[in-house]
């Protein structure tokens, strides 16, 4: 089922979006790789402030290519997303909305997702060029010193992804296989 959803995404569009549904968000995202994953980590465990609102953002795990002229991005993909499972929780628990990367997710994770209600989604791999047209604006808001893993607030509209973890723990990772090997 192709669905249009507004972000940062809310609790009520999260539970309605099941594994395996196309979804074309609209709105802010942020990205975030290994790095920025890494010093929110230490900001939190210093008690400080993030430099984000966490609740019912979406973070994308994507760090991008430098962007040609004219363009506020260069190529967008994402990247693995078990790279950022022993943050994932945390964040989730904080409110996080929902995650876009690639690839299975640990079992912590996956709990935290259900817990929370929250998604994950996947983004196409080997796709960046693609992705990037459907980021209209990208602006570095910390920790610029990581250079492509710094965090950056992006708006986006129709960016495509698939839900692979939904609110209620299906998981399209083993129901697709289940489904082909019968």
């Amino acid at each position: 089922m192709d669905r249009y959803i507004q972000v940062p995404i809310s609790k009520e569009d999260a539970k309605s979006l099941k594994a395996g549904d196309y979804v074309y968000l609209t709105g802010t995202i942020y990205s975030a790789r290994d790095a920025a994953h890494k010093r929110m980590q230490e900001t939190m465990d210093k008690g400080e402030v993030l430099p984000l609102e966490i609740k019912d953002t979406v973070i994308y795990y994507m760090g991008p290519s430098p962007a040609r002229e004219g363009r506020p991005i260069g190529s967008a993909g994402p990247t693995t997303s078990s790279r950022m499972d022993k943050y994932a929780p945390k964040l989730l628990d904080m409110g996080l909305g929902a995650m876009i990367g690639k690839g299975k997710r640990n079992q912590a994770v996956l709990d935290a997702i259900v817990r929370n209600k929250s998604v994950y989604f996947a983004a196409i791999g080997g796709a960046g060029a693609l992705l990037s047209k459907c980021i209209t604006s990208s602006e570095v808001i910390a920790y610029d010193d990581l250079g492509a893993e710094a965090i950056r607030k992006m708006e986006v509209k129709d960016f495509p992804v698939v839900v692979v973890v939904d609110s209620e723990g299906n998981n399209l990772y083993e129901t697709a296989v289940m489904k082909y090997r019968k």
